[in-house]
This record gives C-alpha cells, structure tokens and sequence, in this order.
C-alpha cells in the first residue's frame, strides 16, 4: 500500500510539473511567468480561419475576430483578399499556450501560404503566426514571421548575380539589398548639389574619390574641384527617380548604390546639357562614396 501511494504520488508530481513549462523574459509584470497547453476550442478557431481565409470569405473571417479586432481588420482584410486570384493557407501544426495569471490563449500556427495575386505575381511563403484567442475563442490581436520560398517571384532578401569577370571568388553569389545610409546620403547630396553648395557635396566622399563620366574622362573629386565644377553652372537640376543600393552576399559592408536619374546643367555661358543618367556609387566600408561611374543618354524624343 505504501509502495502505491508513492508511486501515486510520483506521478502526480511529473503529471502537475508537466502542465507548465518555458518561460517570459520580456519586460513588465509578466517577468517570469511560465506557460501551459491551452484548450482545443482556440485551435479550432484558428483552423476555422484558415478555412475562410482560404476561401476570401471575409465576413465569415471576421466573425472569428472580436467586434474590435474586426473593425481595425475589415478594410484592410477586403482589399488584401480583393488583390488575390487565389491564395491557400495550410497548417502543418497548431500549439495553444496560455500564460501564467492570463484568461487569452497564443495560439502558435506554422503554415504554408501560396499567395496567387491578379497581377500575376506569385508569393510562396512558409508562415509562423500568434493568433491571440480570449475565452470566447476570438482573435484580439495577431502577429506573423515569414520565411519566404525560393519559388516566389518577389519578396526574397536576395536575388540576382554578380559575375565580374569570371575570375573573381564573389562571381556567381547572389546580391542582397545594403542598408547603411546609402539612400538617404543620395537624397543628400542631390539636395546639396541642386543648391549648388560644393562644401556639402564633398563631404559624401572619401578622399580621392574618382568620378568616371559618360565620355571617359576621370576626375579626382577633390573639395577644389567641387568648387570650381559648381561656380561653371549658372542653374543645376537634378531629379532622381530610383536609388537601389546593392552588395554582394556575404562580403563586407561594402556596397554599389545604382541612381537612375535626369540632370539638367546650364553653364555660365547660356549652354544647356540636359540628359536621363544611369550612375553607380560605390560605397566603402566607412560609408562614404569612393567612386562614381556615370552612363548618359539623350532625352527620349516626343
């Protein structure tokens, strides 16, 4: 009898440990708290709106989601599921979690999402998303991570190819988007040279930067020769229409920064040269510009 009560209450023990686990490191009052297996009613309010979701039925949707949720996700529901020919989600495993002291469930869903747009684009994307489920089981608030998939036709955080000249170890991987200022140091330096203010132009470069123009010829782009380059023009104009900073993966911070753009240039002598300019900067590690290749062309005839 003895021996049964132990092993009743051993295993009670493991059965009581077994109903929490993990632990919130966040900040705030819930500092600490671990977390149990929520209730299967949650699950099956998420997979109800996979199921509407899948169908673009957005008032049946919207009826899993509290009268508030719904109100901030209507419109934006409508004209998300509007834009798609078809779009499928498909849960592979659902997880109900509810914090320690708290009356909501995360409902923790991974899924495969194929999103086929009327645009013709395609997205393919495996999901990882937090439904929040009140004791009601309706949605209150949701939260997503995508892994997109090679086969999307957009959306992926590399793509393209440097080749060079063949030779080189980086030829052949693929290119991803930089991000170390070079965009908002371009929207500068146009600012600056469409005010003529050669001072401010030469800052966004490193010393000795080179400068190669449409024609060939190559400039040392010193703070003399800014001056001396601004004060030949009686009016400058400079619209830019697309900044694309790019590096080659898994390199250094290095990138090249390609800027389509029209210029307009009036020297003091009444002459005009006006042209539509494909240019690329080539960023070094510190962030300034080292060098500048320029490619122009005349302005399209009407």
């Amino acid at each position: 009898m003895k021996k049964l009560f132990y092993t009743l209450t051993f295993c009670s023990s493991l059965f009581l440990t077994a109903q929490t686990a993990g632990v919130f490191l966040g900040e705030g009052d819930n500092n600490g708290k671990s977390f149990k297996i929520g209730t299967n009613a949650s699950v099956e309010t998420v997979k109800k709106i996979a199921k509407d979701y899948s169908s673009k039925d957005v008032d049946a949707m919207m009826s899993n989601y509290t009268k508030e949720f719904s109100e901030k996700a209507m419109d934006w529901s409508a004209e998300w599921l509007g834009s798609m020919e078809t779009i499928t989600m498909d849960p592979y495993m659902i997880i109900p979690v509810k914090m320690e002291g708290s009356e909501n469930t995360m409902v923790l869903t991974w899924s495969a999402e194929d999103r086929n747009f009327k645009d013709g684009s395609i997205e393919n994307l495996n999901l990882m998303e937090i439904f929040t489920v009140d004791k009601d089981n309706k949605v209150t608030a949701f939260s997503q991570w995508s892994n997109r998939l090679k086969t999307s036709n957009f959306g992926l955080n590399y793509g393209g190819k440097f080749i060079g000249d063949g030779k080189s170890e980086w030829s052949g991987r693929p290119l991803v988007f930089s991000n170390r200022g070079e965009v908002e140091t371009i929207e500068k330096l146009v600012a600056d040279y469409n005010n003529k203010d050669a001072a401010a132009c030469s800052e966004a470069f490193a010393e000795g930067a080179e400068f190669l123009d449409s024609e060939g010829n190559k400039v040392i782009l010193t703070s003399e020769v800014w001056k001396s380059m601004i004060a030949s023009f009686k009016e400058l104009s400079w619209e830019v229409y697309s900044i694309v900073p790019l590096k080659i993966q898994n390199t250094d911070t290095e990138s090249g920064v390609t800027v389509f753009s029209k210029e307009k240039r009036v020297l003091a002598d009444g002459t005009v040269w006006e042209k539509e300019l494909v240019e690329w900067f080539y960023f070094n590690k510190d962030g300034k510009i080292s060098r500048v290749t320029q490619y122009e062309r005349s302005l399209p005839k009407e």
